[in-house]
């Protein structure tokens, strides 16, 4: 029996979790090793950079960023394969995976730091599993903890009294086109997971699922979602299971529009600010302004692939593709800014390029 993979991580994190539920799908052996202080050294080194997870192969070859690193396993274990054959559905579960992946970290972090209840729970947690040994008082570590993340991850990621109500509603409304779907079907495309699943898996599970505030709201609004957060986790590739549905399905179109009008003009506007060397920019959504926004190099590379993806289909798929972009008003955002230049992984080297973390310009 082969070694298990190491997954240098955490119990409570977005991207540990989106992970974990992806190799628990393939069956593919692997430990989580709590990122205490040493570990992350240890990942920062092996990787440049300390986010969570960065995965430690048996060979001794290091990984990071969880959507290259699936890409790989995926060639690794191709069957069955999470990300659709069909190219169309391959390309849109790739942009639905994004959309989740990113856009719904903003709500994901508030409502786990601004609420109070939340915030102490979640800070106990992050200090009971990777800062026992830290030398200071517990209730100073856990102070530390929350000064921290509400800091980085809500006023510095342009949550205020202006934009609060807005961020919530991007996660009241995931609820409801989830919901919507999951009354209906088991997966986002059929009777499994897809890449797709795995994306809104990320948030769904470690964050809006189990932290206090936004799960009691999944109960109340949204249940079927909340049963899915368990039939992903509980998933096994051994089990046999139905087939996928054809094409895209109606029930996404409202999903779709969501990304159209907010994730992928935030990308565009992110990317003209990398472009002028802006460390921060404002962005007007919806009729929310959100004011300082950190310009993130890693979400200009988003774009960059996601363009890529669209560029790299047939002809036939690809026209088709532009025809459901532009019905849900993806086609002219996707493209506002033409080919973006990041100048991360040129050499297509990931998830084996030295990491980038999604906040470093």
């Amino acid at each position: 029996m082969s070694l298990p993979l190491r997954v240098h991580g955490s119990a409570i994190s977005y991207f540990t979790g989106k992970l974990e539920g992806y190799l628990r799908y393939k069956e593919i052996p692997y430990e989580r090793v709590a990122m205490t202080p040493l570990v992350r050294a240890k990942v920062r080194r092996r990787t440049g950079t300390a986010q969570m997870p960065a995965v430690e192969l048996p060979d001794g070859r290091w990984m990071t960023d969880t959507t290259p690193m699936i890409e790989w396993f995926e060639a690794q274990h191709p069957e069955p394969a999470v990300i659709p054959i069909d190219p169309v559905q391959g390309f849109f579960s790739r942009l639905v995976e994004d959309y989740a992946d990113e856009w719904l970290w903003r709500p994901a972090l508030h409502y786990r730091w601004s609420y109070r209840g939340d915030a102490l729970l979640l800070s106990r947690r992050i200090v009971d599993e990777m800062m026992p040994r830290v030398p200071l008082p517990g209730a100073w570590k856990r102070f530390l903890v929350r000064e921290r993340q509400l800091r980085r991850y809500v006023r510095g990621d342009a949550i205020d009294a202006g934009t609060r109500a807005h961020v919530e509603s991007v996660y009241l409304r995931t609820l409801d086109r989830l919901e919507a779907i999951f009354g209906r079907r088991p997966f986002l495309l059929g009777e499994r997971p897809t890449l797709a699943d795995f994306g809104f898996f990320a948030s769904m599970f470690r964050h809006f699922s189990l932290d206090p505030t936004p799960c009691a709201l999944m109960l109340e609004r949204a249940p079927a979602v909340y049963e899915w957060t368990a039939r992903t986790w509980n998933a096994r590739s051994s089990t046999p299971c139905g087939a996928l549905l054809e094409g895209i399905p109606a029930d996404w179109s409202p999903i779709l529009h969501d990304a159209g009008a907010t994730y992928l003009p935030y990308l565009c506007a992110n990317a003209e600010a990398w472009g002028r060397r802006e460390r921060r920019f404002d962005l007007g959504i919806e009729g929310v302004v959100y004011r300082r926004l950190p310009t993130s190099r890693y979400r200009v590379w988003c774009l960059e692939r996601l363009q890529r993806h669209l560029e790299a289909l047939p002809a036939q798929a690809r026209d088709e593709a532009e025809r459901l972009l532009e019905s849900n008003g993806c086609k002219e955002p996707l493209w506002r800014v033409a080919r973006p230049e990041s100048g991360y992984d040129v050499a297509h080297a990931a998830p084996f390029a030295p990491g980038l973390g999604v906040f470093e310009c």
